[in-house]
């Protein structure tokens, strides 16, 4: 017998399965999918098994398969095929694509670190007429006497309860012995008694959904209308039948509150999956589906590839989001992968949304989708007022930050007990460190952007490629102490707060206060439980979090996402205001929320004032179809990469030619275009994009662009279908 295997190796010129003889010793244990260490050149590394034959034609002297790397772990016949569809939608190589779905500790390249966690019990190793023998011989060895009397009555024991001095003379005798249990990190939730009773958009929702269908739903359901218990009851439905599920989240900071309420629907029959779990508990939760020990998963992005059998549905909750479309190789989207497990698996997807993407409402309304409206909140809660300040008023009267309308309503719920969010979309202290006396201006000598102040380090640091400097106190270039920072960031921001409301407790959520594990759930935790009054954030506070006590919303600067020159600027805009927006007044306490922008008048801004989606819709998809963007066309941007410009200047006109020469007449190419990041990290980056509505020369054009390509160590090409930055 012979096996196909993937190596581990990702480089595109090795792109394809290698032949082996799968040894006799082995051929009763090897299956499609598994791990299997093998000789490529004069190493031994790791592969995987994607095909298994009985023949094998060419002349070659072929070498056999040195060993299993783990029978347990086997890749499901439908990820396979997936992974298969990956490569295909993303152009990435295969092994790419198989390493992507799998968690650091399984991934391909050999492992040395043992993931497994144990709990070490004793026990009786000998029969009992032998204990009471040694009990009634050593009568004086009293501490071992009553370990053998408690391992008589309670059969195993764990091993750190006694001193190792007392256990040593036992094992010596070999009166006992050890047993290693395995447990996983994340575990031991009880179920709680949570009878929902549902609103009449809830049970209509749960009506329209039949769960043994193949279709996608679309629920767009306002903030606060009860969206999770709908995704609840559904899985219920779903586990009922001994099916399974999967359940998508966009944000780590989402997933604790939502992972809760499974728990208490659900104990341990839910595993979590996210990129804020240890490397070990990734593993514990990843055993636990592979085992078939969990019914549910609920995770991010990454959470689409877990290998559940018997899949029965699967949920993305706040869909619009662009953090299920992965921005590195592959450039998958979630949503992508969702489509294929459910026509692989016959189920039907959910996508949630209280602002769903212009792409899916467009489905839903030409039918492709089923459309299902929630446009009421549960209980006694109401959407809140929005009011919207124009800063250019409050700037004439000295008013940098905060308006005396949002100071006013600040003081009002701090005097009520209540809770205020407010939104700066930027992190750090300030965006920009300058010179009053010569003008220098600290930029990342790697990417050429300004570098980002962070004060409680004092140091500037880079965005994009991580490169940190510590500031000095006088200018680099004329080495004046004229050093001022420009711009506000989340940092200055707090700083601000508590100058401004100086009895008020503050917490502030933003990467550079989240990037230890569990941090996330913490702030959160801290904030529901009323330690604090006001939580600073960037976007990761404005999607799904529930705080009964929140009355206030303050949007800094609303302009943040506006004057992006993106076509999606105004979208993410509207999305983005909204959803925090959503998180004012969501008991019975009455929600404001206060938008300060320099653009009172701006069309979407009036959207989120008036809390009009189907407004902003249709005002959006009147621009997209003026100007042949999506949902009316398909995009494409190809970009090469280069740390020698020149070389990546004339390599991009190459591209544009070999495009022109060989896709249709339909499809419109635009550029080249220096990329909107034009330099990341020394490396130079021009791009062309494409707007299609049927090609049928694109996908094997790019393809056979990519080959082009394959071998060149001096350029890189990056091909994204349907990129959502441009």
């Amino acid at each position: 017998m012979y096996a196909e295997v993937l190596i581990e190796y990702s480089a595109k010129s090795i792109d394809k399965t290698f032949t082996y003889i799968i040894p006799t010793s082995l051929s009763s244990d090897i299956k499609v999918g598994m791990k299997v260490q093998v000789p490529f050149g004069n190493k031994i590394i790791n592969g995987f098994v994607t095909n298994i034959k009985d023949s094998y034609n060419d002349d070659y002297e072929l070498k056999s398969i040195v060993n299993i790397v783990d029978k347990y772990f086997c890749l499901n016949k439908e990820l396979m095929e997936l992974g298969t569809y990956l490569q295909s939608k993303t152009l990435c190589t295969k092994i790419t694509a198989y390493q992507t779905m799998l968690p650091s500790s399984l991934k391909v390249k050999e492992q040395k670190t043992n993931y497994s966690k144990y709990l070490t019990y004793i026990k009786i190793n000998k029969s009992q007429e032998e204990i009471e023998s040694y009990i009634n011989k050593y009568p004086r060895r009293t501490k071992q006497i009553e370990i053998l009397n408690s391992l008589l009555k309670e059969k195993k024991i764990l091993k750190n309860a006694y001193s190792s001095s007392s256990l040593t003379q036992l094992f010596e005798e070999k009166l006992i012995c050890e047993e290693k249990e395995q447990i996983y990190r994340l575990n031991n939730h009880k179920i709680e008694n949570n009878n929902v009773s549902f609103t009449p958009d809830q049970q209509k929702a749960l009506n329209s959904i039949d769960i043994n269908s193949e279709n996608t739903y679309l629920i767009h359901g306002v903030t606060g209308s009860g969206k999770t218990e709908v995704y609840i009851e559904l899985i219920k439905r779903v586990v009922a039948n001994n099916k399974k599920a999967i359940m998508l989240v966009p944000e780590i900071s989402l997933t604790a509150q939502i992972v809760n309420k499974f728990y208490d629907h659900f104990g341990d029959d839910v595993a979590i999956f996210h990129s804020g779990l240890s490397t070990g508990e990734k593993y514990d939760e990843y055993l636990k589906i592979l085992r078939d020990e969990v019914h549910i998963v609920v995770g991010t992005r990454s959470a689409i590839f877990t290998p559940l059998n018997n899949l029965g549905i699967i949920i993305i909750d706040e869909e619009h989001s662009e953090t299920f479309k992965q921005d590195s190789n592959p450039r998958y989207h979630a949503l992508d992968m969702a489509e294929f497990r459910k026509r692989y698996n016959h189920i039907p997807v959910i996508l949630g949304s209280a602002t769903p993407s212009l792409e899916s409402m467009a489905r839903a309304l030409k039918g492709v989708y089923k459309y299902i409206a929630m446009p009421n909140r549960v209980g006694k809660s109401s959407l809140p007022t929005v009011e919207i300040v124009d800063m250019s008023e409050e700037m004439k009267k000295r008013n940098m930050i905060f308006s005396n309308v949002l100071k006013s309503k600040i003081l009002d719920r701090l005097s009520k007990k209540e809770q205020v969010i407010l939104l700066l979309n930027r992190r750090g202290y300030s965006t920009i460190i300058s010179c009053k006396s010569c003008g220098y201006t600290y930029k990342c000598p790697y990417c050429d952007i300004a570098l980002t102040y962070h004060k409680s380090s004092n140091n500037l640091r880079c965005h994009y490629c991580g490169y940190t400097i510590y500031k000095a106190t006088e200018c680099p270039e004329c080495h004046e102490k004229a050093l001022t920072d420009y711009g506000l960031g989340t940092e200055k921001l707090e700083a601000e707060i508590k100058k401004t409301f100086p009895s008020a407790r503050v917490i502030r959520m933003d990467a550079d206060t989240t990037r230890n594990k569990g941090s996330h759930e913490d702030i959160i935790n801290k904030f529901k439980n009323y330690e604090y009054d006001i939580l600073l954030g960037t976007q990761m506070i404005s999607k799904g979090l529930n705080f009964p006590l929140v009355t206030l919303v303050g949007v800094i600067n609303a302009d943040g996402t506006l004057n992006i020159p993106d076509f999606r600027s105004g979208e993410r805009t509207f999305a983005l205001l909204s959803q925090v927006a959503g998180r004012a007044g969501r008991s019975d306490l009455k929600g404001e929320v206060v938008l300060q922008t320099f653009n009172p008048e701006n069309f979407t801004l009036k959207c989120v004032k008036d809390q009009d989606y189907m407004k902003f819709y249709n005002y959006e998809m009147s621009n997209r179809h003026k100007l042949d963007y999506p949902p009316y066309y398909y995009l494409t941007s190809v970009k090469i990469a280069s740390k020698d410009y020149d070389l990546a200047s004339k390599e991009i006109i190459k591209v544009k030619n070999y495009l022109f020469k060989n896709l249709s007449n339909e499809t419109i190419i635009l550029g080249p275009t220096t990329a909107s990041m034009f330099k990341i990290n020394n490396v130079y980056r021009f791009q062309i994009i494409l707007k299609y509505k049927k090609d049928p020369k694109l996908f094997t054009t790019l393809k056979d662009l990519d080959e082009l390509y394959m071998l060149n160590n001096k350029v890189n090409i990056e091909i994204d279908n349907n990129p959502l930055q441009l």
